[in-house]
């Protein structure tokens, strides 16, 4: 009898969530739950391929767009025979060479970002990617919530809110970028630089989401997106055999990895782009949040004309990351790269 009440019980829970699912339009039927666009400089760092590959195999991610970002203008990322007349455009033909290995080239809109920084805060570099953004944005709400993944400048998504500041409370912004914070206790890495890559990108564009914008900022910086390390041992077993997929992101880092300048880069590479994934596509079921990982809220800082902090005790509140479950994250991507090896032999 309690045996038969026990499944009784499960059946009109799992009956109750789907009830509220739907009534929450969480749109379960086609499993996609999360608005999602991504910006990335895919032609300077085979990390945003990784994380690319595993965002399109998430199945709960309904991806609105992928925006090819520029660098540092300096045409020089870890792709030599990348074409491309500016670094946008190389970034676009990186994420539809990805996009050919996966056999689903067309199926996503792939558009160019700006294809050089911003220099003034105040005035926005209008591109594809930037207009591209304001017109998802302007369909989500701040319930249903558009996520914007940036894994390099934040050149697109300033000049997206300069040209439209009503599409903030649209949008969750999940950046990968921007140096570590007093308030949780990170130490600095050795050699560090100063503002932090990502940050240093454009620093206007920086200073306009940080300084002026609206909108709602998940933030992975330094000291946490160095912990997503991954060992080449790790690729040669787990990824390299996975069909024409695995081999090309193997490839994609093993191939930077023999040497650079003539000094071997060493037994691990940063995946650090992949908390982009995290942050969206494994999200918690109830209560949906990246539950596994582990942020404060911090009031957030100023960001002055050389791109240092400057701290303040007014403002609003950003979540800022400090500790991400890199196992749920790296062990879901072999997964989905296994799984779609086996289905696409």
């Amino acid at each position: 009898m309690k045996k038969h009440f026990l499944i009784a019980t499960i059946a009109a829970l799992l009956m109750g969530s789907g009830l509220q699912a739907q009534n929450s339009n969480e749109p379960f039927t086609t499993g996609k739950r999360y608005s999602v666009i991504i910006d990335n400089d895919f032609m300077g760092d085979p990390d945003g391929l990784f994380q690319l590959a595993h965002h399109i195999l998430s199945p709960s991610c309904d991806i609105k767009g992928i925006i090819g970002a520029h660098l540092n203008g300096s045409k020089r990322g870890f792709f030599s025979n990348l074409q491309g007349n500016d670094e946008a455009e190389m970034s676009v033909n990186k994420v539809n060479e990805l996009l050919d290995v996966m056999g689903v080239k067309g199926k996503y809109k792939v558009v160019p970002g700006a294809t050089e920084k911003m220099t003034d805060p105040t005035k926005p570099v209008e591109s594809e990617g930037a207009r591209l953004i304001v017109e998802e944005a302007l369909k989500a709400t701040p319930q249903r919530p558009l996520y914007v993944c940036v894994g390099g400048p934040l050149t697109d998504i300033a000049s997206a809110w300069l040209m439209n500041p009503e599409i903030g409370k649209n949008i969750i912004l999940i950046w990968i970028g921007g140096q570590e914070y007093k308030e949780t206790g990170a130490i600095v890495p050795p050699g560090y630089s100063m503002p932090e890559y990502n940050l240093n990108l454009s620093i206007a564009a920086a200073r306009t989401v940080f300084n002026q914008s609206d909108l709602r900022i998940w933030q992975i910086p330094r000291d946490v997106y160095r912990q997503c390390m991954y060992s080449m041992t790790e690729l040669d077993m787990h990824v390299r055999p996975l069909g024409k997929l695995g081999a090309y992101l193997y490839d994609s880092l093993a191939g930077i990895m023999v040497g650079r300048n003539g000094r071997s880069m060493g037994e691990t590479y940063i995946l650090g782009d992949s908390p982009l994934v995290l942050m969206t596509a494994l999200q918690s079921n109830f209560e949906t949040d990246p539950a596994s990982s582990h942020y404060h809220y911090v009031t957030i800082p100023t960001i002055a004309e050389d791109g240092t902090y400057r701290y303040t005790h007014e403002g609003r509140q950003i979540r800022v990351y400090d500790r991400i479950d890199t196992r749920l994250m790296f062990s879901d991507m072999e997964a989905k790269l296994e799984l779609f090896a086996k289905n696409h032999r």
